[in-house]
C-alpha cells in the first residue's frame, strides 16, 4: 500500500487540515494517510485547546487513516527536535513520502538541507549571545544558500528536510502549496482560518461554522478546553517550592533561567504577565513558554533522553484502511506498536512514564483518562 505521513498539531483540526490531508493523498497517490500528532501539548509551549483523542477523531472523520501520538518529549521542542520526533516517528511507520505544507512549494528542500546540514557543521554564526538562536539561524541560512525567507512553515519544511536526511532510508519529500491565513496569523481567508484564529473564537464562544467541518460545529462545543489559565498556578508552585538543583535537570534548561523564572514569578497573576518579566532579546516567547511547560510537567533532560531511546508508536485510532494497513506491517516495524495502553507502561520506569506524568494533568482538569486502558479510536 502506498503510504503518505504528515506531522501535525491539529490545534484544533479545521478546514485548511481537511484540505492539507485531502491534497497529501491526491499528490501522494496513496492508499493510506499517516499522521503523527502532537499529544496533549503542542510546539508553542502550551496545552492543545482539545485533548488528543478529540483531535485525533476529528482527524479520521476528515481525511486521516491513522494517528499516532508524537509525545510531549518531541512535541514540546524547538523545530528541529520537533523535526526530527515527528519524521522518525513516520519512518519507523513504514511511511514512503512525507507530505507538508508550506508557503514555498518550489523549493528543493532536500538539496537545501544537505547544505544546511553542511553549514551547521561549521557553528559559524552562533556565537552572538544578543541574539535568539531562531535569529542566528536565519542568518546561517542566509550566508549558506541565499535563503531569506523566515516563513513559518517553510522554516519547519526545512526541519523536515533536514531530520529525513539524517534517516537510514529518507522519505520522498512532497511540499505543497498551503492555502488560506498564515500560520498562526489572526484572520480568515477563502473560509479557511489559522489554528489561532480558530482557538480565539472557540475560547470566545464565537462560532466557528465557517472555518471548521460542519460536524465538528457541535462536537467542539461540547469538549473540555485547555489553555494556559489553567496551567498557571501549577507553573507557580514549581517555581515557589522546587529547589534551583531540582529545575537545572528541567529539559532546555539553560543560561541561569531557573534564577530568573524564580525570581520573577511571585509577582506575576498570570502566563502573559510573566512572560514578559522574564523576556529578554535572547530568547523568544515560544522558547520561554516551552521551558514554563517542561517545568510545570517536571519534564527532565533524562525522561528525554529516555523517550529517545525507547520510541514507540502510539496508535490514537485508524479507520477501515488505516487497520488493514497495520495488519500488513505490524510484524515489520522498527518501534513498538502500541495499541492498548496497560499500568507497567505508565509507571515510573515504564515506556510512557513522562507521558502519562503529564496527562494526569489533564485528566485532573477534564476528568477524562487520558492513557490506561484506552484503545484506538475506529
Amino acid at each position: 500500500m502506498q503510504t503518505v505521513g504528515m506531522i501535525a498539531e491539529f490545534n484544533p483540526f479545521h478546514t485548511g487540515h481537511a484540505y492539507a490531508l485531502a491534497q497529501a493523498r491526491k499528490l501522494a497517490q496513496a492508499d493510506v494517510v499517516v499522521v503523527v500528532m502532537s499529544g496533549n501539548y503542542v510546539q508553542r509551549g502550551e496545552p492543545a485547546i482539545f485533548d488528543k483523542w478529540v483531535r485525533a477523531q476529528a482527524a479520521l472523520q476528515h481525511g486521516a487513516d491513522i494517528v499516532v501520538e508524537l509525545p510531549v518529549t518531541g512535541a514540546v521542542q524547538a523545530a528541529d527536535q520537533f523535526a526530527e520526533a515527528g519524521v522518525t516517528a513516520l519512518a519507523a511507520m513504514g511511511v514512503n513520502t512525507l507530505a507538508f505544507g508550506t508557503e514555498h512549494p518550489e523549493v528543493a528542500y532536500a538539496d537545501l538541507a544537505e547544505k544546511l546540514a553542511t553549514a551547521a557543521l561549521t557553528g559559524d554564526g552562533f556565537r552572538d549571545y544578543t541574539q535568539t538562536y531562531a535569529t542566528q539561524l536565519n542568518a546561517v541560512y542566509a550566508k549558506a544558500a541565499g535563503i531569506t525567507q523566515t516563513d513559518p512553515n517553510f522554516m519547519l519544511g526545512l526541519s523536515y528536510a533536514k531530520a529525513n536526511l539524517a534517516l537510514k532510508r529518507p522519505m520522498t519529500l512532497l511540499p505543497f502549496a498551503r492555502r488560506g491565513i498564515g500560520h498562526d496569523e489572526v484572520g480568515i481567508q477563502a473560509n479557511i482560518a489559522s489554528a489561532s484564529t480558530v482557538r480565539e473564537y472557540l475560547r470566545a464562544d464565537q462560532s466557528v461554522a465557517a472555518i471548521v467541518p460542519t460536524e465538528l460545529v457541535d462536537f467542539y462545543a461540547k469538549q473540555q478546553q485547555y489553555s494556559w489559565a489553567q496551567f498557571f498556578p501549577w507553573l507557580k508552585y514549581r517555581l515557589q517550592t522546587a529547589e534551583l538543583n531540582e529545575l537545572r535537570l528541567v529539559a532546555t534548561m539553560a543560561e541561569g533561567l531557573e534564577y530568573r523564572f524564580t525570581q520573577k514569578i511571585d509577582d506575576a497573576q498570570d502566563m502573559t504577565a510573566f512572560l514578559k518579566q522574564v523576556k529578554s532579546k535572547r530568547y523568544t516567547y515560544a522558547r520561554l513558554r516551552r521551558l514554563a511547560l517542561a517545568i510545570t510537567l517536571n519534564m527532565t533532560a533524562t525522561a528525554v533522553n529516555q523517550a529517545r531511546q525507547h520510541p514507540q508508536l502510539h496508535v490514537l485510532g485508524f479507520t477501515p484502511t488505516g487497520r488493514q494497513y497495520l495488519n500488513i506491517v505490524k510484524h515489520d516495524l522498527d518501534w513498538p506498536l502500541l495499541t492498548k495502553v496497560s499500568a507497567d507502561m505508565l509507571a515510573p520506569d515504564g515506556v510512557l512514564a513522562m507521558t502519562h506524568r503529564a496527562d494526569r494533568l489533564i485528566t485532573t482538569i477534564g476528568g477524562v483518562e487520558q492513557n490506561y486502558g484506552r484503545r484506538p479510536l475506529m
